[in-house]
């Protein structure tokens, strides 16, 4: 006879069988306490791999298109897909490099060259600020200065922070190119351990969660593109000294929800003060219009037809993103509210035909 490992084995007695299973509850408790500590011991490593996990699903549906193509009687594998992938990625930012860098350069080298000229004069605005000592601007004004005198040496301390960082994007991107070569084994090998009776369901969610989390890419690119491209022309309608790069920046900046739009918008202000508080007034002025017409018109329908989440959704992921994991939780945040929206409908939601097609109707009213 073969017993489950849960059953009582008849051979015992009542109090050894009890005394067995204390046993065991003992060590299941300090299993899932060691279990535990390695998580997070492992969290770096463990945030690096779910990075390039979700990148990898979210350009999988990419390398398939590209596998569908035919020439004459051949079609790329998996492996020429991907590797075409790669190579496009590094010609476009080598493209990028090759026109937009010396510009780029440029005007950083002037910003070094007028920032001791300048910086002065600006402080010296800010302590005529009307209730500048309540204010506390004068004690601003002197941490500023005492940070420009000692910038050398503060980005000599901070530079193997920003290398281990460095080290950490190459890292995940190496890994996003191993699972987009491997992630089909990888991701059978994690069906097998699910039931049969259940795994053609969750293979099925899965791949609808793919092709929705797949269209967030899209649907960012989009804005990071027209954010970009719009706060090159305004900032160069009004004479914002180095408008190119602030404009690129703007529009990479934006693959952060929100907070990479209020980091550049006050780099922008603050470089369109060295010259007048006009050119401040207007900076601000530009991206409080586009910020309402990005929220009220360009993000309900691309992100809403891309991802298909509720704004208070996207709310809620970006402020629990940022609390697990800072700038990159953000990053995520979004395509992993999409992988759990896709979950919870299938597995937790109670659907009702009519509630759906009310909801249905009022967007299309809506729109």
């Amino acid at each position: 006879m073969i017993l489950h490992p849960s059953s009582p084995d008849p051979a015992l007695s009542p109090q050894d069988q009890q005394h067995r299973a204390i046993r065991g509850y003992i060590l299941f408790f300090f299993v899932m306490i060691l279990l535990s500590w390695l998580l997070w011991r492992l969290r770096e490593v463990l945030e690096i791999v779910y990075v390039s996990a979700l990148f990898a699903v979210v350009l999988m549906p990419v390398v398939q298109q590209v596998r569908r193509l035919h020439i004459g009687r051949w079609h790329p594998s998996r492996t020429v897909a991907v590797l075409g992938l790669v190579v496009l990625v590094f010609g476009l930012l080598t493209l990028l490099l090759i026109l937009g860098l010396p510009p780029v350069v440029r005007d950083i080298q002037h910003f070094a060259a007028d920032l001791p000229d300048k910086l002065p004069g600006i402080l010296a605005k800010l302590k005529r600020f009307p209730m500048a000592d309540k204010l506390g601007v004068n004690s601003i004004a002197e941490k500023v200065e005492s940070f420009a005198a000692s910038t050398a040496s503060y980005v000599f301390a901070t530079a193997p922070k920003w290398i281990m960082r460095l080290l950490a994007i190459i890292t995940a991107a190496i890994l996003c190119v191993y699972f987009m070569l491997e992630g089909e084994f990888v991701y059978f090998y994690f069906l097998a351990f699910i039931p049969l009776e259940s795994r053609e369901r969750l293979a099925r969610t899965l791949a609808a969660a793919e092709v929705r989390m797949s269209k967030w890419l899209l649907g960012q690119a989009s804005l990071m593109l027209i954010l970009g491209v719009t706060s090159i022309v305004v900032f160069h309608a009004l004479h914002v000294r180095y408008y190119f790069l602030l404009g690129v920046l703007m529009g990479l900046f934006n693959i952060v929800p929100v907070i990479g739009g209020v980091i550049t918008i006050l780099l922008a202000g603050g470089v369109a003060a060295l010259d007048s508080w006009t050119k401040v007034l207007g900076v601000f002025i530009f991206y409080a219009i586009y910020i309402q017409i990005e929220n009220a018109f360009l993000t309900p329908r691309i992100m809403r037809t891309s991802v298909n989440l509720m704004g208070v959704s996207v709310l809620i992921a970006l402020l629990a993103g940022s609390e697990l994991a800072g700038v990159v939780g953000v990053l995520v945040a979004v395509p992993s509210a999409a992988l759990v929206a896709v979950l919870m409908d299938e597995y937790v939601v109670q659907k009702d035909a009519d509630a759906t097609a009310k909801i249905n109707l009022a967007d299309t009213n809506a729109t």
